[in-house]
């Protein structure tokens, strides 16, 4: 049995309170999460080519070290089948923690690396490993973090709640690049040798408190439940794998894979791209990174808006709106970033995270509302991750590729995109509508 209080025998304002603590416990391990593997983003796009990379070409420097930040997309799925079977059958909270310490430590070694002036191409391959960790960690922990504050909320809003887990991202993205920002100031030497590692190594302070947070909250009601009355059923069949369970029934892994990737490729590639292209021309690197950490913070509202509106009007239509918006806008965002003024590069970002937070906002609800309790973890953690596999984990690379191969025309990486967005549409469109889903549903 499940050694936690159970929710059913709180009064109902205990309850609230719980699932108050429950969601800003969601918020702020998804917020550090993101800080410490969005970080690694902006450290790609500014430090690494340089640090790792030293002695090639501008450009082939930058889609090397995009080249590693694909590895912990890589990596992403295997801890969300990993920590989803064991979040399917132990428990939510326990492997939230697991995440959350593995996350924190990798991170903080990652400021311990030394450069290539020091050991060679050493400093790349561990730099690798320790994003494949990084990988497994949050693979693991967005799967958790959603179905922890879903379960815990109020069946009318559950968009809302499950979006302050998706919050965490642009969150966690404007501590890191504000991080980032504040040590770019520094000379470029320093920055290069000592400068960029700062914010890594700030990850042990992030993971403490981190930890303190999320050890006081309860684990999911819905699953307790559910776990019980298998339990109180018990007889002498097999215990369910909850991944097998998964992959018996592949059209929803399938559908929620393609349907999230373009939201995916579109946000990875404004810390990435974006930021490059708008120093490449002419832009401030330490004024870009801090107009994408303001538009990020307005982001944020906009997520926990998104979520919100999909609990009226249905996940699909708003996502399908926010997708939209922002195809239409990669022109004009291009056309400011590439102004060269550091605060059109920052009305550039504002309005993309706008858009973009409009599709991203739902997404956590519509994800995990399309599996079972008991696989529920699984199926969720799995299938977005494999989303941001495809979507977001090369995407930086092959967008720069496109941008040197074409002769530096835009034109290209707008073509890209645009046509994963596309896919993305056709498969939210074909993925049932989930809003008023029963999750209490054993499967």
């Amino acid at each position: 049995m499940l050694a936690t209080p159970q929710l059913s025998t709180m009064s109902t304002a205990a309850q609230r309170k719980e699932a108050r603590t429950v969601i800003l416990s969601s918020y702020l391990g998804s917020t550090i999460e993101f800080y410490d593997f969005l970080l690694y983003a902006t450290a790609a796009a500014v430090a690494f080519p340089q640090v790792f990379f030293a002695g090639a070409d501008p450009w082939v420097g930058v889609v090397a070290a995009y080249a590693t930040f694909a590895a912990g997309y890589v990596a992403r799925p295997l801890g969300g089948a990993v920590f989803g079977h064991f979040g399917d059958r132990l428990g939510r909270k326990g492997m939230l923690i697991v995440s959350m310490t593995v996350m924190g430590l990798s991170s903080a070694a990652i400021g311990l690396i030394p450069g290539a002036s020091l050991i060679g191409p050493w400093g790349a391959v561990i730099l690798v490993l320790l994003r494949v960790l990084q990988g497994i960690a949050v693979g693991g922990e967005w799967g958790g973090a959603a179905l922890m504050a879903l379960e815990h909320s109020d069946p009318k809003r559950r968009g809302f709640a499950a979006s302050f887990v998706n919050a965490g991202a642009p969150t966690g993205a404007v501590l890191g690049t504000l991080m980032m920002g504040v040590v770019s100031a520094l000379p470029g030497p320093a920055f290069l040798a000592w400068g960029w590692r700062v914010p890594f190594l700030l990850s042990f302070a992030l993971l403490a408190v981190g930890l303190f947070v999320r050890m006081r909250v309860a684990e999911s009601p819905i699953f307790a439940a559910a776990i019980a009355a298998e339990e109180s059923a018990a007889t002498d069949a097999k215990p369910k794998v909850p991944l097998l369970e998964v992959l018996r029934r592949p059209k929803a892994l399938i559908f929620i894979m393609l349907a999230g990737a373009a939201g995916f490729g579109l946000q990875v590639v404004l810390p990435t791209f974006a930021v490059t292209y708008a120093v490449s021309k002419g832009a401030p690197q330490q004024g870009v990174l801090y107009a994408f950490a303001a538009a990020s913070a307005i982001s944020i509202v906009f997520v926990l808006f998104g979520g919100r509106l999909s609990d009226r009007f249905g996940r699909r239509p708003v996502m399908i709106a926010g997708l939209l918006l922002f195809v239409a806008y990669l022109f004009p965002m291009f056309a400011l970033l590439g102004s060269g003024n550091v605060w059109l590069v920052f009305a550039a970002f504002t309005l993309a995270l706008v858009f973009h937070s409009t599709l991203y906002g739902p997404l956590a609800a519509f994800v995990s509302e399309q599996f079972g309790t008991t696989s529920r973890y699984t199926g969720a953690a799995l299938g977005y991750q494999l989303a941001t596999l495809i979507g977001a984990g090369f995407t930086p690379g092959i967008v720069a590729s496109l941008y040197k191969d074409s002769g530096q025309s835009i034109g290209a990486v707008v073509g890209f995109l645009a046509a994963m967005a596309v896919v993305s549409a056709i498969f939210i469109l074909l993925t049932r509508e989930s809003k008023d889903n029963d999750l209490t549903t054993v499967g």
